[in-house]
Protein backbone atom coordinates (compact mmCIF):
# COMPACT_ATOMS: atom_id res chain seq x y z
CA UNK A 1 0.00 0.00 0.00
CA UNK A 2 1.28 3.44 -0.85
CA UNK A 3 0.84 5.44 2.20
CA UNK A 4 1.91 9.05 1.39
CA UNK A 5 1.09 12.76 2.21
CA UNK A 6 -2.21 13.72 -0.09
CA UNK A 7 -1.29 17.16 -0.89
CA UNK A 8 2.00 15.53 -2.49
CA UNK A 9 -0.23 13.82 -5.23
CA UNK A 10 -1.68 17.17 -5.30
CA UNK A 11 0.97 18.60 -6.61
CA UNK A 12 1.26 20.34 -9.87
CA UNK A 13 5.25 19.79 -9.94
CA UNK A 14 6.86 16.52 -11.47
CA UNK A 15 6.18 13.52 -9.42
CA UNK A 16 10.07 13.37 -10.32
CA UNK A 17 10.31 16.37 -8.07
CA UNK A 18 7.80 15.96 -5.22
CA UNK A 19 8.93 12.61 -4.51
CA UNK A 20 11.96 13.53 -3.14
CA UNK A 21 10.24 16.33 -0.42
CA UNK A 22 10.27 14.51 2.61
CA UNK A 23 6.85 13.90 4.20
CA UNK A 24 6.58 16.17 7.70
CA UNK A 25 8.15 18.98 5.47
CA UNK A 26 5.09 18.28 3.07
CA UNK A 27 2.58 18.30 6.33
CA UNK A 28 4.51 22.15 6.91
CA UNK A 29 4.55 23.93 4.33
CA UNK A 30 0.72 24.43 4.09
CA UNK A 31 1.19 25.89 8.22
CA UNK A 32 3.72 28.09 6.65
CA UNK A 33 1.18 29.06 3.77
CA UNK A 34 -1.56 30.16 6.10
CA UNK A 35 0.59 31.89 7.91
CA UNK A 36 2.17 33.79 5.33
CA UNK A 37 -1.26 34.74 3.96
CA UNK A 38 -2.06 35.90 7.66
CA UNK A 39 1.36 38.07 7.26
CA UNK A 40 0.27 39.31 4.01
CA UNK A 41 -3.34 40.43 5.79
CA UNK A 42 -1.21 42.83 8.38
CA UNK A 43 0.31 44.92 5.08
CA UNK A 44 3.54 42.63 4.84
CA UNK A 45 5.53 43.08 1.93
CA UNK A 46 8.38 40.51 2.29
CA UNK A 47 8.84 37.70 4.75
CA UNK A 48 11.71 35.84 6.21
CA UNK A 49 12.11 32.42 7.81
CA UNK A 50 12.88 33.81 11.55
CA UNK A 51 9.61 35.75 10.84
CA UNK A 52 7.36 32.56 10.14
CA UNK A 53 9.49 30.70 13.14
CA UNK A 54 7.68 33.71 15.50
CA UNK A 55 4.33 33.13 14.24
CA UNK A 56 4.40 28.90 14.35
CA UNK A 57 6.98 28.20 17.29
CA UNK A 58 9.10 26.38 14.06
CA UNK A 59 12.61 27.10 14.19
CA UNK A 60 13.94 29.34 11.58
CA UNK A 61 16.40 26.77 10.04
CA UNK A 62 13.76 24.10 9.38
CA UNK A 63 11.87 26.71 7.84
CA UNK A 64 14.48 27.68 5.72
CA UNK A 65 15.48 23.93 4.94
CA UNK A 66 11.60 23.21 4.12
CA UNK A 67 11.20 26.18 1.76
CA UNK A 68 14.19 24.95 0.30
CA UNK A 69 12.23 22.46 -1.85
CA UNK A 70 9.94 24.85 -3.62
CA UNK A 71 11.43 26.89 -6.43
CA UNK A 72 11.96 30.61 -4.76
CA UNK A 73 15.02 32.20 -3.95
CA UNK A 74 15.08 35.04 -1.28
CA UNK A 75 16.93 37.92 -0.95
CA UNK A 76 19.57 38.77 2.13
CA UNK A 77 18.41 40.67 5.35
CA UNK A 78 14.79 40.92 3.31
CA UNK A 79 13.05 37.70 3.04
CA UNK A 80 10.95 36.15 0.00
CA UNK A 81 8.58 38.25 -1.56
CA UNK A 82 5.40 37.44 -0.01
CA UNK A 83 3.35 37.80 -3.30
CA UNK A 84 5.66 35.15 -5.05
CA UNK A 85 6.21 32.62 -2.07
CA UNK A 86 2.24 32.35 -1.78
CA UNK A 87 1.79 31.96 -5.54
CA UNK A 88 4.69 29.49 -5.55
CA UNK A 89 3.51 27.72 -2.55
CA UNK A 90 -0.05 26.96 -3.66
CA UNK A 91 1.28 25.88 -7.20
CA UNK A 92 3.79 23.10 -5.78
CA UNK A 93 1.08 22.31 -3.14
CA UNK A 94 -1.14 21.21 -6.11
CA UNK A 95 -3.68 24.04 -4.38
CA UNK A 96 -4.35 26.06 -7.75
CA UNK A 97 -5.53 23.55 -9.70
CA UNK A 98 -9.33 22.23 -9.14
CA UNK A 99 -9.31 18.21 -8.05
CA UNK A 100 -12.88 16.65 -7.96
CA UNK A 101 -13.68 13.80 -5.46
CA UNK A 102 -16.61 11.65 -4.55
CA UNK A 103 -17.60 11.47 -0.92
CA UNK A 104 -18.58 8.12 0.43
CA UNK A 105 -20.59 8.12 3.44
CA UNK A 106 -22.86 11.14 4.52
CA UNK A 107 -23.01 10.67 8.17
CA UNK A 108 -21.80 13.48 10.47
CA UNK A 109 -18.32 13.53 9.18
CA UNK A 110 -19.22 13.30 5.74
CA UNK A 111 -22.28 16.02 6.03
CA UNK A 112 -19.33 18.41 7.63
CA UNK A 113 -17.37 17.72 4.10
CA UNK A 114 -20.09 18.57 1.97
CA UNK A 115 -20.60 21.98 4.42
CA UNK A 116 -16.61 22.69 4.41
CA UNK A 117 -16.69 25.18 1.66
CA UNK A 118 -13.35 25.98 2.28
CA UNK A 119 -11.56 22.80 0.32
CA UNK A 120 -12.20 24.98 -2.52
CA UNK A 121 -9.24 26.80 -1.67
CA UNK A 122 -7.03 24.20 -1.14
CA UNK A 123 -7.59 22.40 -4.37
CA UNK A 124 -10.18 19.89 -3.80
CA UNK A 125 -13.98 19.79 -4.46
CA UNK A 126 -16.68 17.26 -3.94
CA UNK A 127 -19.04 16.88 -6.67
CA UNK A 128 -21.16 14.23 -5.49
CA UNK A 129 -21.66 12.02 -2.67
CA UNK A 130 -23.11 8.20 -2.14
CA UNK A 131 -25.20 6.40 0.34
CA UNK A 132 -27.47 3.81 1.23
CA UNK A 133 -29.90 5.96 3.17
CA UNK A 134 -33.03 6.53 1.95
CA UNK A 135 -33.65 9.82 3.44
CA UNK A 136 -30.72 11.06 1.99
CA UNK A 137 -30.17 9.57 -1.18
CA UNK A 138 -32.11 11.99 -4.01
CA UNK A 139 -31.44 15.25 -2.22
CA UNK A 140 -28.49 17.62 -2.05
CA UNK A 141 -26.37 18.89 0.83
CA UNK A 142 -24.70 22.19 0.10
CA UNK A 143 -25.31 21.70 -3.42
CA UNK A 144 -23.74 18.58 -3.62
CA UNK A 145 -26.04 15.87 -5.09
CA UNK A 146 -26.26 12.46 -2.65
CA UNK A 147 -26.66 9.03 -4.63
CA UNK A 148 -27.39 5.96 -4.15
CA UNK A 149 -24.14 3.82 -3.63
CA UNK A 150 -25.23 2.06 -5.99
CA UNK A 151 -24.98 3.97 -8.45
CA UNK A 152 -21.06 4.74 -8.18
CA UNK A 153 -20.35 3.32 -11.07
CA UNK A 154 -22.62 4.90 -13.78
CA UNK A 155 -21.75 8.34 -12.13
CA UNK A 156 -17.61 7.67 -12.65
CA UNK A 157 -18.37 7.54 -16.19
CA UNK A 158 -20.50 10.68 -16.10
CA UNK A 159 -17.77 12.86 -13.47
CA UNK A 160 -14.16 13.33 -14.15
CA UNK A 161 -13.47 12.24 -10.75
CA UNK A 162 -10.06 10.29 -9.30
CA UNK A 163 -10.28 10.66 -5.52
CA UNK A 164 -12.36 8.92 -3.05
CA UNK A 165 -13.50 10.35 0.31
CA UNK A 166 -14.12 7.58 2.88
CA UNK A 167 -16.57 9.01 5.79
CA UNK A 168 -18.75 5.37 6.13
CA UNK A 169 -18.73 3.15 9.19
CA UNK A 170 -15.66 1.37 10.30
CA UNK A 171 -17.72 -2.05 9.34
CA UNK A 172 -18.02 -1.42 5.61
CA UNK A 173 -14.77 0.60 5.26
CA UNK A 174 -13.20 -2.04 3.23
CA UNK A 175 -15.95 -3.27 0.96
CA UNK A 176 -16.72 0.30 0.16
CA UNK A 177 -13.08 1.05 -0.72
CA UNK A 178 -12.13 -2.16 -2.62
CA UNK A 179 -15.42 -1.03 -4.85
CA UNK A 180 -14.13 2.42 -5.11
CA UNK A 181 -11.10 0.70 -6.31
CA UNK A 182 -12.38 -1.14 -8.86
CA UNK A 183 -14.66 1.44 -9.86
CA UNK A 184 -11.14 3.59 -11.18
CA UNK A 185 -10.57 6.19 -7.79
CA UNK A 186 -6.67 6.42 -7.99
CA UNK A 187 -6.63 8.10 -3.95
CA UNK A 188 -8.64 7.67 -0.77
CA UNK A 189 -8.67 10.48 1.64
CA UNK A 190 -9.61 8.07 4.87
CA UNK A 191 -11.17 9.20 8.08
CA UNK A 192 -11.82 5.93 9.24
CA UNK A 193 -10.52 4.51 12.21
CA UNK A 194 -9.81 1.48 9.81
CA UNK A 195 -6.06 1.16 7.98
CA UNK A 196 -7.51 -0.15 4.45
CA UNK A 197 -5.65 -2.49 1.85
CA UNK A 198 -5.37 -0.96 -1.37
CA UNK A 199 -3.32 -2.04 -4.56
CA UNK A 200 0.40 -0.87 -4.90
CA UNK A 201 -0.90 2.06 -7.63
CA UNK A 202 -3.64 3.29 -5.43
CA UNK A 203 -2.42 6.48 -2.82
CA UNK A 204 -3.79 6.88 0.71
CA UNK A 205 -4.01 9.68 2.91
CA UNK A 206 -5.00 8.65 6.30
CA UNK A 207 -6.60 11.04 8.53
CA UNK A 208 -8.07 9.66 11.74
CA UNK A 209 -10.01 11.81 13.88
CA UNK A 210 -10.12 9.25 16.73
CA UNK A 211 -5.90 9.07 16.33
CA UNK A 212 -5.34 12.39 16.48
CA UNK A 213 -8.11 12.49 20.22
CA UNK A 214 -5.79 9.67 21.97
CA UNK A 215 -2.23 11.50 21.33
CA UNK A 216 -4.42 14.50 22.62
CA UNK A 217 -6.28 12.89 25.55
CA UNK A 218 -2.62 10.88 26.53
CA UNK A 219 -0.35 14.08 26.12
CA UNK A 220 -2.97 15.71 28.63
CA UNK A 221 -3.01 12.54 30.72
CA UNK A 222 0.62 12.90 30.78
CA UNK A 223 1.09 16.59 31.48
CA UNK A 224 -1.57 16.31 34.91
CA UNK A 225 0.11 13.53 36.37
CA UNK A 226 3.25 15.30 36.52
Amino acid sequence: MQNTNFVSTMSTCGQKEADKVPEPTLRRLPWYLSNIKLMKERGEHFVSSTQISKEINIDASQIAKDLSYVNISGRTRVGYNIDALIDVLEEFLGFTNMHKAFLFGVGSLGGALLRDSGLHHFGLEIVAAFDINPDLVGKDLNGIPIFHSSEFEAKMKEYDVNIGVLTVPINIAQEITDKMVDGGIKAVWNFTPFRIRVPENIVVQNTSLYAHLAVMFNRLNFNEIK
